[in-house]
């Protein structure tokens, strides 16, 4: 009985000292970088196509509603 619980100490401590020497900070860590420069280009709506839908839906007589508006990406020019 003393030799099994001498063992199931053991065996404790050694998973908890190895449980404790992962939650060390990682060193390695780099933090994630953005994806491409939100001064590069800005999404707006694209109000021509929404304009030739709309109007193609007129004529023949259909109710249209958006539900994802058609977008466009604009590029912005750098000043500096």
């Amino acid at each position: 009985m003393k030799s099994s619980l001498v063992v199931l100490a053991t065996a404790l401590s050694v998973l908890m000292l190895s449980g404790c020497a992962g939650t060390e900070a990682k060193s390695a860590y780099v933090a994630p970088q953005q994806v491409g420069s939100p001064n590069q280009a800005s999404i707006a709506t694209d109000d021509a196509y929404v304009a030739a839908v709309e109007r193609i839906a007129r004529r023949r007589g259909i109710y249209l509603q958006w539900v994802n508006m058609p977008t466009k990406r604009i590029a912005s020019v750098d000043q500096q």
